[in-house]
């Protein structure tokens, strides 16, 4: 199917050219008009990653996330990877182990792997917070780039890594680094629509910037709907509703044939 999106090697070729953008979009709305703002790259995880949201996605290169927990063997991600490609899926997200990322890049899948602050491996590195403040742990964070460049990985998503660091470590791998709070040395800022939007669940992170208030929009909204429903129970207790334009009307002969054929079944 021909499209006018990067493939992985135009993705290759910007690296170290230009800042490019990136978000983590959940709805097509939300897939469409990052499609329509011009976002160079979507970030979808695999049980939202549909024909629709592909055809949402327009132009965008999509990163489908391969969820770990959904995924755990191999196999798992492989044919997880192959059902994405199936559907148009550009990249796939692994935060599975070395192994597995030098598998699924052997078998022709362009990998994107986590370094950094990785969420479902945290309790690793102290929890929720920055990895890389240490010269110790600075070099664990390249160490890793090495390993997922040397595993086939074409990215890396670099999470909450201090910006010098994320700039000297970007000079020397051939990675594609998407950074979500690792400052412009990577090669994409990576943001939630939810933190850019302004409807985070919870914790908004440091790197988060907020450029809309759709909370107070959804809460206006939630308010309008209990309204409504209150209105549509009353118009039901008191008879207003249905009305007569919402009936579907029948010729009275043929009610009158109706009655007598059902009152001759009994």
């Amino acid at each position: 199917m021909k499209h006018n999106r990067m493939t992985v090697a135009d993705l290759r070729a910007q690296k170290g050219k230009r800042q490019m953008t990136m978000l983590f979009v959940e709805t097509l709305e939300e897939a469409a008009a990052a499609d329509a703002a011009g976002i160079d790259l979507l970030s979808i995880i695999a049980p939202l990653w549909t024909p629709e949201m592909r055809a949402a996605a327009g132009n965008c290169f999509v990163q489908v996330g391969l969820l770990p927990g959904e995924n755990a063997t191999f196999e798992d991600y492989l044919r997880s990877a192959f059902a994405g490609l199936k559907t148009g899926g550009d990249a796939f997200y692994c935060a599975g182990s070395i192994e597995i990322i030098r598998r699924l890049a052997a078998e022709g899948i362009p990998v994107v792997g986590h370094v950094g602050l990785v969420p479902s491996q945290a309790t690793w590195t102290g929890g929720f917070k920055a990895v890389g403040k240490t010269a110790d742990t600075a070099m664990m964070v390249y160490e890793k780039c090495k390993a997922l460049e040397e595993a086939g990985a074409i990215g890396a998503e670099i999470e909450v890594v201090p910006d010098r660091v994320t700039a000297e470590i970007a000079k020397r791998t051939s990675l594609v680094l998407l950074s979500m709070g690792a400052g412009t040395g990577g090669d994409a800022q990576y943001l939630f629509t939810e933190d850019v939007l302004g409807f985070t669940r919870g914790h908004q992170p440091r790197h988060a910037k907020t450029y809309r208030n759709f909370r107070a929009e959804y809460d206006r909204l939630q308010q309008e709907r209990i309204a409504a429903f209150k209105e549509f129970r009353a118009d039901v207790e008191t008879g207003a509703y249905p009305e007569s334009k919402h009936l579907v009307p029948i010729d009275d002969q043929e009610f009158s044939n109706f009655l007598k054929r059902i009152d001759g079944a009994r």
